[in-house]
């Protein structure tokens, strides 16, 4: 699949031009919607049929530091899913290729009232697509 493209803002960046750190997790979200939407399950999509998929755990590595203007090709990959806990690992790399930060982040599914979804009887298409694109 292809990777997401982020431009670093002017704004992400502290006093000594480099990108704050809080802002690759942000990045990793931009990341993560694009995934889903390129698979065609974007979050629209998931609001209208009353499904939440709230962030349960977050993890980076940083690599390299990046600057203002800076390209980051942030590739996302289903690192684990079995249809309950989704893992999914984050690749960021430079124009250079050369990585700047390692990362996941873990997820669940919940209906509208907060119960787990049963992804494979409730969406199995969804559920095959996750699986699809894992290891």
């Amino acid at each position: 699949m292809e990777h997401y493209k982020h431009t670093v803002n002017y704004y992400e960046t502290d006093k000594m031009g480099i990108t704050h750190h809080s802002n690759y997790i942000r990045w990793m979200e931009e990341a993560r919607v694009d995934f889903l939407k390129k698979i065609g399950w974007g979050f629209d999509r998931l609001e209208e049929l009353g499904m939440v998929s709230p962030v349960t755990a977050v993890e980076c590595k940083y690599k390299l530091s990046t600057k203002f203007a800076e390209e980051v090709f942030i590739n996302v990959y289903v690192e684990e899913f079995r249809g309950v806990r989704l893992r999914l690992k984050y690749i960021m790399t430079n124009s250079e290729g050369k990585v700047v930060c390692e990362a996941a982040s873990e997820h669940c599914f919940l209906d509208s009232n907060g119960k787990p979804i049963r992804m494979e009887r409730d969406y199995p298409e969804l559920f095959r697509l996750l699986q699809a694109n894992g290891p």
